[in-house]
This record gives structure tokens, C-alpha cells and sequence, in this order.
């Protein structure tokens, strides 16, 4: 996709460029560019630097295996471009911060192939200024916004296919998604869904096949390299550790709605007690993994049921954690206390009796309440879109299925941070939507 500016993407861009740089001052004066996995990023960079080692962990403590895969290469080799030159990680806030201008932009471009209309940015821009977890996350040490990134690119380069029907195009997804799952492993199950994505895009623009599927199985290739890789440093094929971790740890949360948050602790410490027993890495993965396929039947359907609900609330989080951490509000040691204490806990617990205790403990509750009410705008918005028929059935069909993808792989654990990879295409997509309405009723 070709950036050229016109007087409107000058615009756009100082707009965002400028929301940017308030946020970069707040983080310079509340100075809490930290999060709870910061610091594996951190030592994973620094032990490249030293030691080309590749590891998460603390490299003065013993050698733990889980740590050689828990955090995928691609961010920490971003702060070693960094750190080769000075380890500071506000250079690498300021990089974050350009790569998010670049990304809203490409967005907007990538969403303006599909029809959306540069005359609406004012919805646009206002869907953009209305998610504060975009730019909190653009100065966070944490892997999201590059994420987001290819995220981007892999949605850009889909609607570049579908319109110009050129090969490059499905090298760029593959490429893209390869350099997307080695920044989180999120999006390596989704390798499967875009092998078939390619193929049928294929299969529609009559391309030889045997061309096609060499290019949608590149992202296969690299998991199975990338497996073998792991392999050979802890002894068991797999993609990342924390594929086990969370095969036990989604149902902390459930078990915390369904018995209470003591219970629930104890449970998770039951578990990560008996995996801890157990002395080889590899039987640890294949345990964890057995234990929570075993949980899953016991609890299928109530289960199932709990994570699609927090999966669709994922379109509506507002991010309060995300914001009190940011300025300071809140500690990493208060959010995770065994006494929850946020609005639906308190109610929960306290009743109505509660709320006026709760709107005095928290003063970002109007921001809040501000951005929740958008992030409900910006959703009726995106429905919009997906029953627009004047956009391609496909982008739009791809749209739901990438979004989706993202709410349901987060489920329990579902906040901002894992929306954030898909939040721009969820509000260029509504800014669509309302450009409909906004058309139908200027002709009525």
C-alpha cells in the first residue's frame, strides 16, 4: 500500500501525532511504563546482548526451562535495536509511540481500499481518541503495539488480494503473520484458519494452486522450525510455555465467578503445586496441558458459556486496571490483592451499599464511564459494518473472523491489552458503519 499525503492525511496525522505526545508527557510524569511482564522482556534482551541467549529469565538464578520459550524473540530483539545503543527504554517509548502513529494511519489507508470515505476521519478520529488503551500501551514496555503492527499489515495486505488479485499480497499475510505469532503467541493457532483463508482466496481469484499453498503454508513452516528449535533447548516440541500455563490458569477466573476468589486461589496453588513436583520440563507442558483438557470436561458447558460471555466483553472493556496502573492509581500488588475490589466484585459483594464507596475510591471512574460508552457506540458501529452490503461480503466476513479470533483466544482473561492488536480495525470498521448511516439518512 502506497502512503501518499494529501491535506487531509496531514491533518489526521497531526491530530493523532499530537494525542500521542500528551500521553508520552503523562508517561514522563507518572513514570509507569511497566507492566507485569516487562522485565522478562527486559532480561530477554539484555541476555541476547550479552550472552546471544535467549531467555527470559534472570540469568543469575538457576536455568529455568518454562523461560526459554515464555516470551516470544521478535520484541526483545525490538529492544536490543535499542539497547545496542543505549539501554533506555524512554528511546523505546518514543519508537512505540511513532509505530502507533503508523499504525492508525495504515489503518485508516487500508480502510479507505474498502470504501470508507476520508471526509468521515472526524469519526474516526474520535473512536481513536475515545480507546486511551492505545496510547497507554504505545508507552508501556510491553509487546501489543508492535503486535498490533503486523495485525495490521496482515489486514491490509487481505484487502490488497482481494481487490488487486496479486501473489505479493498473500506473501506479505504469510510474512506478516510469521513476524505476528514470533511477537505473542497468540496468533499461532491462527496459522491454521489462514492456510484456508489463502487457498480459498485462491480458489476465488482461480490462481494455479499449487502456487497458493506454498504460500499459505510459510507461517506453518516457521511454527514447525520454531518448535524444533524449542526441541532442541528444553527436549519437548512445542511452541511457546505459556501454552500449558494457561491450560490451568483460564480457570482461575471461573472458578473465582463460580466459588469466590479465596477458592480460586487455592485451586490455582493446588495446581501449580503438583505441576512444580514434577522434575522434567516436558512432563510439566504435558501435564498442564492434560490437566486442563480434564477441567474443560468436567465443567464443559458452564465453562463454555463463561468464556464466550467475557470473550464478547472484550469489545466493551473499558481498560480501568490499564488506566489506574498508568497514573499510578493502582499497584500490580492492589490488582492482584485476594480482595477484588472492582465495580461488579463490590456490587457483588457489597450491594448498592457499595457504590458510593466504590465511585469515591475510584476518581477515573468518569473517564471511565466516558470510554465505555463509546467503546458501546463504536460496537453498534462495527455491526453496522458487517451488515453493510455495499462493502465486500469478504472483507467483511474476514473482519468478523479476525476480530473473533481475538475476543475468544483472550476469554477469561479478556482486557484491553489482548484487544488492543485488532482495536483500530474494530474502530475503522464502525467509523464505516456510521459512514452508512450517516449517508442513508443525508439522502432520506
Amino acid at each position: 500500500m502506497t502512503l501518499k499525503f494529501n491535506r487531509r492525511d496531514k491533518i489526521f496525522i497531526g491530530i493523532i501525532v499530537l494525542v500521542h505526545v500528551v500521553f508520552f508527557l503523562l508517561a514522563c510524569m507518572y513514570k509507569r511504563i511497566y507492566m507485569g511482564d516487562s522485565f522478562e522482556y527486559i532480561y530477554e534482551a539484555l541476555n541476547i546482548k550479552k550472552y546471544f541467549f535467549f531467555y527470559s529469565g534472570n540469568p543469575a538464578m538457576p536455568i529455568v526451562p518454562e523461560y526459554m520459550t515464555q516470551r516470544q524473540p521478535l520484541y526483545p530483539l525490538f529492544l536490543l535495536g535499542v539497547y545496542l545503543f543505549t539501554v533506555n527504554n524512554w528511546v523505546v517509548m518514543i519508537l512505540q509511540n511513532i509505530l502507533s502513529v503508523f499504525n492508525i494511519y495504515y489503518a485508516r489507508k487500508a480502510f479507505i481500499r474498502a470504501g470508507y470515505q476520508d471526509k468521515y476521519d472526524w469519526l474516526f478520529l474520535l473512536f481513536v481518541v475515545a480507546y486511551p488503551a492505545q496510547f497507554i500501551n504505545a508507552n508501556t514496555i510491553a509487546p501489543d503495539i508492535l503486535l498490533q503492527t503486523f495485525t495490521l499489515l496482515y489486514f491490509g495486505n487481505f484487502i490488497s488480494l482481494l481487490q488487486t488479485k496479486q501473489k505479493k499480497h498473500a506473501l506479505w499475510m504469510s510474512l506478516a503473520l510469521v513476524a505476528g505469532l514470533l511477537v505473542k503467541p497468540v496468533l499461532y493457532p491462527f496459522v491454521l484458519a489462514h492456510i484456508f483463508i489463502i487457498i480459498g482466496m485462491g480458489i476465488y481469484q482461480k490462481v494455479a494452486l499449487q502456487r497458493v499453498v506454498i504460500v499459505a503454508i510459510i507461517p506453518l513452516c516457521a511454527v514447525l522450525c520454531y518448535n524444533y528449535s524449542n526441541y532442541t533447548r528444553t527436549g519437548k516440541f512445542h511452541f511457546t510455555s505459556n501454552q500449558s500455563f494457561n491450560a490451568v490458569y483460564y480457570y482461575y477466573s471461573y472458578f473465582s465467578h463460580k466459588e469466590g476468589i479465596d477458592s480460586a486461589g487455592k485451586f490455582l496453588q493446588k495446581e501449580r503445586t503438583e505441576i512444580a513436583s514434577i522434575p522434567e520440563y516436558k512432563d510439566r507442558y504435558d501435564y498442564a496441558n492434560q490437566r486442563g483438557m480434564s477441567l474443560l470436561k468436567q465443567n464443559f458447558f458452564p465453562y463454555l458459556v463463561f468464556h464466550l460471555k467475557n470473550s464478547a466483553r472484550i469489545f466493551i472493556e473499558p481498560g480501568k486496571a490499564e488506566l489506574d496502573l498508568f497514573t499510578g492509581k493502582l499497584t500490580y500488588g492492589r490488582l492482584y490483592n485476594k480482595e477484588q475490589t472492582g465495580f461488579f466484585a463490590t456490587i457483588k459483594s457489597k450491594g448498592a451499599a457499595g457504590l458510593s464507596a466504590y465511585i469515591s475510591n475510584n476518581p477515573s471512574l468518569p473517564i471511565i464511564l466516558l470510554v465505555f460508552l463509546f467503546n458501546c457506540v463504536r460496537l453498534i458501529g462495527l455491526i453496522a459494518f458487517l451488515i453493510k452490503k455495499d462493502v465486500h461480503w469478504q472483507i467483511r466476513l474476514f473482519t468478523f473472523i479476525f476480530l473473533s479470533y481475538f475476543a475468544i483466544a483472550a476469554g477469561p482473561i479478556a482486557n484491553t491489552r489482548y484487544f488492543l492488536p485488532v482495536s483500530v480495525i474494530a474502530i475503522g470498521a464502525a467509523a464505516m458503519g456510521y459512514m452508512g448511516i450517516l449517508q442513508k439518512r443525508a439522502t432520506t
